[in-house]
């Protein structure tokens, strides 16, 4: 992108929150209705200025490093500075050397809990800065901490690395809770998207070793089945951020060339035999993003196996918007929903 076109969407990008609902809808276009939702005119006329600056993907081609660059680019487009207690960086011992990971504490904290991260990005994109500002964003607003964690990245690192680094990341993190101000017995793991995928795996993986199950499992737009294209597969595969070339390109990048077959739980978790016994489970679904049927069937197998779930659907938006809650509207509202409903469950 040329100096002026990164200028130019980051201009109109922080101008969107000032911008009158009614000024949005109509500078968004023609209303968008698929499936019975109909799109957020915030999230639309976002999606329509990184289209026109071709930034409308998630990820374009098979430069891993162009595409991990991008991330970063789009991330920063919707960085806004929000306080929390206390960041530390430092790192904690992996199965295959040190992980990186960044601490949030708040201000203060009435739960003594804490939320394991593992930011999304198809298991090759994604890091801790590409996912700052939604950590510092739920540990202010749903007043817990967060360690979020810098998991090995493939193409680089196969399939099953990632969920080896982020189990270990979550045990450490029980071992160590004196250490992070937090309960033993409080401790949850999240993520969004590829991340969702491997909070979910965590979860399976804790609950079949005998070790402590975490608190919840706080899953957002998780993605949990490489063996079957549900019809949101198809639906949005083009044109809402997340398309099916991205999608193909992560599942080869994370897949192929690995000991670990696409129907085997440590990737597909929703294949997995039980779900008995599992934590409960804060669940997203996002209406237009070709992961939604998954992950609000993983929901229903969950409660069909008596685990409490507590979905929540949002219609309206895109895959990406717990990345999105600076540009107001429905985005923002989502995240002040989740939040909210995190502190609820980490309270209990």
């Amino acid at each position: 992108m040329s100096p002026f076109r990164d200028f130019a969407l980051r201009a109109s990008t922080a101008a969107t929150p000032h911008i009158p609902t009614p000024v949005r809808r109509a500078m968004a276009g023609r209303q968008v209705i698929i499936d019975g939702n109909i799109l957020d005119p915030t999230t639309q006329l976002l999606l329509r200025g990184m289209e026109l600056m071709g930034e409308g993907e998630i990820s374009r081609g098979e430069d891993v490093a162009a595409n991990r660059a991008g991330m970063r680019k789009q991330a920063g487009l919707l960085q806004f500075s929000t306080p929390v207690g206390q960041v530390r960086n430092f790192s904690i011992p992996g199965p295959a050397g040190p992980i990186p990971v960044r601490h949030y504490k708040p201000v203060t904290d009435h739960t003594q809990a804490l939320l394991v991260f593992f930011h999304g990005g198809g298991w090759v994109i994604g890091d801790l800065d590409t996912h700052d500002q939604p950590c510092r964003q739920t540990c202010r607003d749903a007043g817990v901490s967060v360690l979020s964690v810098d998991y090995r990245l493939a193409p680089e690192h196969k399939a099953p690395a990632a969920a080896q680094d982020c189990l270990a990341a979550y045990l450490w993190a029980v071992e160590h809770a004196a250490d992070l101000g937090v309960a033993p017995d409080r401790i949850a793991v999240g993520g969004d998207s590829a991340g969702g995928n491997l909070a979910a795996v965590v979860a399976q993986q804790a609950r079949d070793s005998g070790a402590q199950l975490p608190l919840l499992q706080f899953l957002i737009y998780p993605a949990v089945d490489f063996t079957v294209r549900r019809p949101s597969r198809n639906l949005f595969a083009e044109g809402f951020f997340l398309t099916k070339a991205a999608m193909d390109g992560f599942e080869s990048h994370y897949l192929d060339g690995s000991e670990v077959d696409k129907s085997d739980p440590q990737v597909s978790p929703i294949l997995a035999a039980d779900f008995a016994g599992l934590p409960p489970a804060l669940i997203t679904t996002a209406g237009f993003d070709p992961l939604r049927d998954e992950g609000n069937e993983y929901a229903e197998k969950l409660r069909a196996a008596g685990v409490p779930v507590d979905l929540r659907v949002q219609g309206p938006l895109i895959h990406g918007f717990y990345n999105m809650a600076g540009l107001g509207g429905a985005p923002s509202d989502a995240m002040d929903e989740l939040t909210s409903a995190l502190r609820a469950h980490l309270s209990r």
